[in-house]
């Protein structure tokens, strides 16, 4: 245990035994180690907000964890953006995310799914156009939406160098914007916003339903959209398909461009597998690339996991890569997802937050129609996603497991009844998915 990388390991360890998997997953996930020296480890997250919830919260728990494993007292720091590039003597601008060359749009293989977000986005990179603000792109999770927001970014820098990027993911705004109203820091809020030359919001459907949020978010849109700066947003459905957003924000997101991405045909599969084989430095056939993409089709992010594990059984056991190996790979990939089913509590999480409640509220007494309501999707959502049983079900909410039944009777009933519902409920169950 000789670096600060493997230390920040141990730590986390010894949170994930004291703390929920969510609450790691949300406060640590982007957390690294930057120095151990002395006894002082200095860690970096990018957001403000979660470093000072890091300092106030967990700063005990990790000195203790620190103690744990050297036998002494340890201090810790936490550094965001600004704080590590002075702690590095560099700009924040320089050490931002839009100075590498993993996100470009040189290695964004385009076929005719993509192709047309794809000169759009240049378009906005190279400010070529001004009929496209906003541009908002939108399809499934892992089909090249993020990769074409850091390709812009990326270029974006390369000819303004001097112009403030702000690049965030919605759910992230609305925790920033809890944070600067519990701390007072709402000038400083919008100042970081609105002073923006270009804007990048992702997963931008996470706002919806949350009212300060949108309220927030509409003004720092008009503020930016007025000032001819340029917004671009990411979705996985259009605009009118984002339940439970305002109105007056749906037709600002419809200004400028809309622009879907579509699951990759069979021949940019192919040349996506041999892109990233070349990329990983391992040689494939025909035949197993030409394997690869008949048997992954609809996700660009899962093609690339396959090469990353062909790659791994290559160096680790020194062999060829062959068809069994490579549907060694394809069956991991394909059984990852039932792996990873959310917990019941993360369940509650989300369902409270789209009806902008907190858990304790859902899980609680409470006979509001809204809050019985949301406590009756979470029932459902925990009973479709988890498979736990009803009687498990009711004691997570102390309730008997009648209740539960008829909880989950009444959501199906109304699924059945009502487009509207059934599409609330698709919303929640496609946030709880794409967070795992």
């Amino acid at each position: 245990m000789n670096t600060a990388a493997d230390v920040w390991k141990a730590v986390l360890e010894y949170l994930a035994s004291h703390l929920t998997s969510t609450a790691i997953t949300t406060w640590f996930s982007d957390c690294e180690a930057v120095e151990l020296k002395d006894n002082l480890l200095i860690l970096h997250t990018s957001a403000p907000f979660k470093k000072d919830i890091i300092e106030s919260r967990f700063s005990n728990l990790i000195c203790e964890a620190l103690k744990e494993l050297f036998c002494e007292d340890f201090e810790i720091a936490v550094l965001d953006d600004d704080g590590l590039a002075q702690y590095q003597n560099v700009s924040s601008e320089e050490k931002s995310r839009f100075t590498t060359d993993k996100f470009t749009f040189e290695n964004f293989i385009v076929g005719p799914s993509n192709k047309f977000a794809h000169a759009a986005a240049i378009a906005v990179a190279d400010g070529s156009s001004d009929g496209y603000n906003p541009l908002f792109i939108y399809g499934a999770s892992g089909l090249g939406k993020t990769h074409l927001m850091y390709a812009i970014g990326n270029r974006f820098k390369k000819n303004n160098p001097s112009k403030k990027i702000v690049y965030i993911k919605g759910d992230d705004f609305t925790n920033e914007l809890i944070h600067a109203i519990q701390t007072g820091k709402n000038i400083e809020f919008r100042d970081k916003y609105r002073s923006a030359d270009l804007f990048m919001v992702d997963d931008i459907q996470f706002i919806a339903g949350k009212v300060q949020t949108q309220e927030e978010f509409f003004h720092t849109f008009n503020t930016l959209y007025e000032s001819g700066k340029q917004i671009v947003l990411a979705s996985d459905r259009p605009p009118d398909n984002i339940q439970r957003l305002e109105e007056r924000l749906k037709t600002r997101f419809q200004w400028g461009l809309l622009a879907d991405i579509q699951a990759p045909d069979y021949e940019t599969r192919v040349a996506i597998v041999k892109y990233k084989a070349k990329e990983y430095g391992i040689i494939l056939s025909d035949e197993i690339c030409s394997y690869i993409a008949e048997n992954i089709t609809s996700n660009v992010r899962q093609i690339e996991g396959v090469v990353k594990k062909l790659e791994a059984y290559s160096a680790l056991l020194d062999s060829n890569v062959n068809e069994m190996s490579v549907l060694k790979s394809i069956k991991d990939v394909i059984r990852k997802k039932p792996d990873y089913l959310p917990t019941p509590e993360f369940i509650i999480e989300q369902t409270a937050s789209y009806y902008s409640l907190t858990p304790k509220e859902l899980t609680g007494r409470s006979r509001v129609k809204n809050v019985v309501l949301a406590r009756q999707v979470a029932m459902h959502l925990i009973r479709e996603l988890t498979g736990l049983s009803l009687q498990d079900i009711g004691a997570i909410f102390d309730r008997d497991h009648t209740t539960v039944m008829h909880a989950t009777e009444k959501v199906k009933e109304s699924i059945q009844s009502s487009l509207q519902f059934a599409e609330i409920i698709k919303d929640i169950t496609t946030n709880i998915n794409s967070k795992l």
